[in-house]
C-alpha cells in the first residue's frame, strides 16, 4: 500500500515541479525539494546526479549511489567543457529523469540550464543542494540542504 502512495504522489510532485517551472520560466522541468529527489531516486523513479567537484564530494559527502558529472573542477570551479557529454554517457540519454545536486542548488540549477538547452527533457534541479544555504553566521547546513533533511549520504 505504502509504494502505491508513492506511485501517486511522485508523479504529482513532478507535475507541480513542471508548472512552477512554467510559470516561473525556467527552461528546465523544475525543482524538486530534497525530501521529494530521494524519494524518487531511492525508488527507481529517477537518477540522482551529483554536479558538484570531485573534492566536494570526497570531503563533504555524498549520496550513496548518485552518479557524479562535476559541473566544475578545481578550487576556482572551472566549468567542464565535457558536462553534457558526460551527462548523456552516465544517465543513458536524454529522456531519463535526472535530479541534479549541488551545495546550495545554484550550480545545479546552471546545470540543468545546459542540459536542457542539449535537448535533455527531463532534468530536475535539487533545491537547497546537498549542504544548504549559508546562514547569518556564515555556516550551511543549519536550517536546509539534504543533510539538514537527514536524508541518506556518506562521507570519505
Amino acid at each position: 500500500m505504502a509504494s502505491e502512495t508513492t506511485e501517486l504522489v511522485l508523479p504529482l510532485a513532478l507535475d507541480v515541479a513542471r508548472e512552477d517551472a512554467r510559470e516561473a520560466g525556467l527552461s528546465y522541468a523544475g525543482g524538486v525539494p530534497p525530501a521529494v529527489a530521494w524519494q524518487l531516486f531511492s525508488t527507481g523513479h529517477a537518477l540522482l546526479v551529483d554536479v558538484r567537484s570531485g573534492e566536494e564530494r570526497k570531503f563533504v559527502g555524498h549520496v550513496p549511489q548518485s552518479l557524479h558529472v562535476p559541473w566544475a573542477s578545481g578550487t576556482s570551479l572551472t566549468r567542464n567543457p565535457r558536462f553534457v557529454r558526460e551527462l548523456e554517457a552516465k544517465t543513458g540519454g536524454k529522456d531519463a529523469v535526472l535530479l541534479l545536486l549541488c551545495r546550495s542548488g545554484k550550480r545545479s540549477a546552471l546545470a540543468a540550464e545546459a542540459a536542457a538547452k542539449a535537448g535533455f527533457t527531463q532534468v530536475y534541479n535539487v533545491l537547497e543542494g546537498f549542504e544548504g544555504e549559508i546562514d547569518e553566521q556564515q555556516h550551511r547546513g543549519a536550517a536546509d540542504g539534504w543533510r539538514f533533511h537527514g536524508l541518506p549520504w556518506v562521507q570519505d
